[in-house]
């Protein structure tokens, strides 16, 4: 939200003389006025002058009823800092921001109404869909997963520490939030057979000047559950084993957190990713690293579930250990069901 404001509120100011540069403007919100109350830095004299001059030129609440005000400020979501198109996703997220600002305003009757419902201009078209292109079969999830534990095993292991958290991620569905908050409690290991992960947090990771604790990673409830819902995911026999193994290896942290970075800390998206990123030298052929191919971590995850729908399993099953909706599920998963051509003809 504080993103899609400060790149509207500059378009939303009279032609008022000295003017400062967008970036300039855009970086006195971002980082000062636009900040949780009690959190705001006090500006430096070059910030400050940019926010006297936006509070001057800045138009009335109500001169936003006018279409022609509005459209330019539409218009300002579609570019980047430097002039170059936006992504469709990211001119869609900021425009539902603006229009969740405008209905505020009428619902504190600042405005009669919303003036994009007056407006003829549409957002790109986006897709929500994971491109097939990024998810990798099991061989090349267990390559991917082998070479993570080769990273850095001279010095600090920085990879042994992390396969197993990797190893979630494709054979149990979780996203990386869920990943690096799991803790031994969570997790029924049997010596045999299937085992359990019963998951009640979450990690998410944001600036510091955003959380109330100061900490880059607040314990949350999970996506999209109420604030004490737990997600109940069996794991299969090879997860069950990795997990174990890693336990037995290098312990837990003092909070029962099975991943951690060497302080005990959590570990943070920046450790993992260079992580990811060195495996996938490691394990793939040039080519596939210049491809869309398990760019992320999080494709893994998209590997699990597109593996799970694949196999068979009814879309309601997947969806409650993956965590979604069974709609957003196979909106966001159609292409990836691959293999259907075939019995789709024959039944044809």
């Amino acid at each position: 939200m504080s993103d899609a404001l400060a790149t509207v509120l500059p378009a939303l100011a009279s032609d008022k003389p000295g003017r400062p540069e967008t970036v300039a403007l855009r970086r006195a919100l971002r980082k000062y006025v636009l900040m949780p109350e009690g959190m705001r830095p006090d500006p430096p004299a070059d910030v400050a002058k940019a926010l006297r001059w936006l509070e001057a030129a800045s138009l009335d609440v109500k001169a936003l009823s006018a279409t022609k005000v509005i459209r330019p400020a539409l218009d300002s979501l579609t570019l980047k800092l430097d002039g170059t198109k936006a992504a469709a996703n990211t001119i869609k997220r900021k425009r539902a921001v603006v229009h969740h600002v405008l209905e505020y305003a009428v619902e504190l009757e600042e405005l009669d109404s919303n003036p994009l419902h007056r407006v003829k201009w549409k957002p790109p078209k986006t897709t929500e869909a994971v491109d097939p292109r990024v998810v990798v079969n099991p061989l090349q999830a267990r390559e991917l997963l082998s070479a993570v534990a080769r990273v850095g095993e001279r010095r600090i292991k920085r990879g042994r520490r992390l396969m197993a958290m990797f190893a979630c991620m494709y054979f149990a569905a979780l996203r990386p939030a869920e990943a690096v908050s799991l803790r031994l409690d969570n997790c029924h290991l049997p010596l045999k057979g299937w085992g359990r992960l019963t998951l009640d947090a979450s990690r998410p990771e944001v600036n510091r000047r955003w959380t109330d604790s100061g900490d880059a990673h607040e314990v949350r409830g999970l996506k999209h559950r109420a604030a004490n819902d737990v997600r109940v995911v069996p794991i299969p026999p090879e997860l069950v084993k990795i997990l174990r193994q890693h336990i037995a290896e290098l312990g837990v942290a003092p909070d029962g957190r099975l991943f951690r970075s060497e302080r005990d800390g959590v570990v943070a998206s920046t450790a993992y990713t260079e992580v990811w990123q060195e495996a996938r030298k490691l394990a793939l052929s040039p080519a596939q690293v210049a491809s869309p191919l398990a760019q992320r971590p999080y494709d893994l995850r998209h590997a699990a579930v597109s593996l799970w729908l694949n196999g068979g399993v009814s879309a309601p099953e997947v969806a409650k250990r993956a965590g979604h909706g069974v709609d957003v599920l196979l909106r966001v998963y159609a292409k990836c069901i691959d293999g259907q051509e075939e019995i789709v003809n024959q039944r044809i």
